[in-house]
């Protein structure tokens, strides 16, 4: 069975988080937010990035990253700009963990260079510090899916006041 898993190392910013959230829950991945983190939980920032989607999010909260390694087992990607590999040349398998770091200092490089074959960044021109990070879980989250067939996601809309072939220009 396909799972995704999100991975928030000391997360800073309630937005980024909240929008990580909602992106979590629009795609059925599921979170993990390992504290310390730069806010509380209950930061109406958080909730207000989140909007309406709290329900549909599975989210598990660690004391360290410690706790979280002794208790999660699969493939880790660590997502940085220090990675060698890109994001899209990964086959990420059926049970991936995408884990990222803080906004304003990415994953202890300790890490880093315990795991520098799953290692991996999104390409960016030179003098680019990093992407957002809520923009960069979002790539990587949409990236995995796309491997795995987008499983369980709605993959087609519909429009509600006009028929398609009714609508200017047509299809």
């Amino acid at each position: 069975m396909q799972e995704l898993h999100i991975v928030l190392v000391e997360p800073q910013i309630p937005q980024n988080t909240g929008n990580i959230a909602r992106t979590c829950a629009a795609t059925g991945a599921k979170l993990h937010i390992v504290q310390p983190m730069g806010f509380s939980i209950d930061d109406k920032k958080l909730k207000r990035a989140g909007l309406d989607y709290w329900h549909l999010l599975d989210i598990t909260y660690y004391r360290n990253t410690e706790d979280f390694f002794q208790r999660n087992t699969g493939a880790f990607f660590y997502f940085t700009t220090k990675g060698r590999n890109r994001y899209s040349d990964v086959a990420y398998p059926e049970k991936a963990y995408l884990v990222f770091g803080r906004e304003d200092a990415g994953l202890d490089e300790t890490l880093l260079f315990q795991h520098p074959g799953d290692c991996v960044r999104i390409p960016m021109i030179n003098g680019a510090r990093s992407l957002n990070l809520s923009n960069t879980v979002a790539v990587g989250a949409y990236e995995v899916l796309r491997q795995w067939g987008f499983p369980h996601l709605q993959g087609q809309g519909e429009l509600t006041k006009f028929c398609w072939d009714e609508a200017p220009g047509g299809r």
